[in-house]
C-alpha cells in the first residue's frame, strides 16, 4: 500500500509552508506529494495568505525535492486551455527529472469562477474528454511530427507537439463518483482511477464499474492503479486524536466513519479493508498543514506496517 500526502493549500498556506511539508513528505518516506487545484478557500477557513497556483507550486517543488512523486489532485479542465497544460505539465515533469503525474477533473467550483473571473462553462464533462484526447494526443505523438485535433470546443491545426515530458509517459489520474462516464474516460485514458473520501463500501462497488469498463475498452483492469483520498487524523492515544480532530473542526467519530481517524492500530486496520476491495495507493489529506509531527506518527507509526 502506497501512502502519499495530499494537501489542500486553498484552505490557507503559502509557497513556504508547501514546501515544508513535502520536504516532511520526502524525509519521512511517503510516496508522494499531491495537492488539490483551487483558488478559493472552502468552509470557515480565511484562506490566509491566499490561493496558490498548483502548477507554480510543483515547479518549485520539482527542483527542491529529489525522490518523490508530485501532482494534483485534480487539476480543474476549467482553469487552462489543454495545449497549455500540456506544455506546463512536460516541463514541470522535465525539472523533476520525471517524477510528474496528472489528475485531470472537469472542474467544480462555481464560487472560485467567480471570484476570479474564470468562465464556468455548462458542458464542463464534454470539454473534459476533448482536454484529455488532446493533453495526452500531445505527449504521445512523434518527435518531428505534429498533432491536429478538430473536436466542438478545441481545434488544434499541425502542433508540433512540444515540449516532450521526461517521462515516456506522465501518469494521468481520473477519478469520481460517477457511474458511467467516469469508468469510460478512466477506461480510455487513465493509469490510475482515484475514488474521493467514499466509504469502503461505494470504493468496491465504483472499482468494479471501472474494471468493467477497462475490460470493454479492451483493458485489462489490472492494468490501472486503484487509489482512495482520505481525510487522515491520528492520534498516539485518544486525547491526540481529539485534539487533532479539533484543530480540524471536526468530530472525531465523523472522522473515523468518513475517513482515517483513531490510533495507529486502528487506521491500519481500516486502510487494510481498502485494500482488501482494491486499493493500493491511498492519499492522506493533511489539513493541519503545520503539524509536522502528524506525518512523523503516521510515518513511525502506520507507514511502517503496511509493507
Amino acid at each position: 500500500m502506497d501512502l502519499r500526502i495530499f494537501t489542500e493549500p486553498q484552505q490557507g498556506a503559502s509557497y513556504e509552508t508547501l514546501l515544508s511539508v513535502a520536504k516532511a513528505t520526502e524525509d519521512l518516506g511517503f510516496d508522494a506529494f499531491f495537492r488539490s487545484d483551487h483558488y478559493l478557500r472552502m468552509g470557515a477557513a480565511d484562506g490566509l495568505p491566499g490561493p496558490t497556483d498548483a502548477w507554480i507550486t510543483l515547479a518549485g517543488l520539482a527542483r527542491e525535492t529529489k525522490r518523490i512523486r508530485l501532482g494534483t489532485l485534480m487539476t480543474a479542465g476549467t482553469f487552462r486551455l489543454p495545449g497549455v497544460l500540456a506544455i506546463q505539465v512536460a516541463q514541470v515533469d522535465q525539472m523533476s527529472g520525471g517524477r510528474i503525474e496528472l489528475g485531470l477533473g472537469a472542474g467544480w467550483f462555481e464560487e472560485e469562477h467567480k471570484a476570479y473571473g474564470i468562465p464556468f462553462p455548462k458542458e464542463k464533462f464534454a470539454r473534459l474528454e476533448e482536454q484529455l484526447a488532446i493533453v495526452t494526443g500531445l505527449w504521445a505523438t512523434e518527435a518531428g511530427k505534429t498533432f491536429s485535433f478538430d473536436g466542438t470546443y478545441y481545434q488544434l491545426t499541425d502542433s508540433p507537439a512540444l515540449p516532450k515530458p521526461a517521462q515516456a509517459k506522465v501518469p494521468v489520474l481520473i477519478g469520481g463518483h460517477g457511474a458511467t462516464r467516469t469508468p469510460r474516460l478512466t477506461a480510455q485514458y487513465a493509469d490510475e482511477f482515484n475514488i474521493p473520501f467514499a466509504s469502503i463500501e461505494d470504493t468496491e462497488r465504483q472499482f468494479g464499474r471501472v474494471r468493467d469498463a477497462a475490460e470493454t475498452a479492451g483493458r485489462k483492469a489490472d492494468d490501472l492503479v486503484y487509489s482512495n483520498a482520505l481525510v487522515v487524523c491520528v492520534g498516539k492515544d485518544d486525547a491526540e486524536v481529539a485534539r487533532r480532530a479539533a484543530a480540524l473542526g471536526r468530530e472525531v467519530e465523523e472522522l473515523k466513519a468518513n475517513g482515517l481517524a483513531g490510533s495507529p492500530a486502528e487506521v491500519v486496520d481500516k486502510i487494510g479493508r481498502y485494500g482488501a476491495v482494491g486499493s493500493s495507493r491511498i492519499y492522506l489529506q493533511v489539513m493541519d498543514l503545520d503539524d509536522l509531527d502528524h506525518l512523523e506518527l503516521i510515518s513511525s507509526q502506520v507507514q511502517s506496517q503496511l509493507g
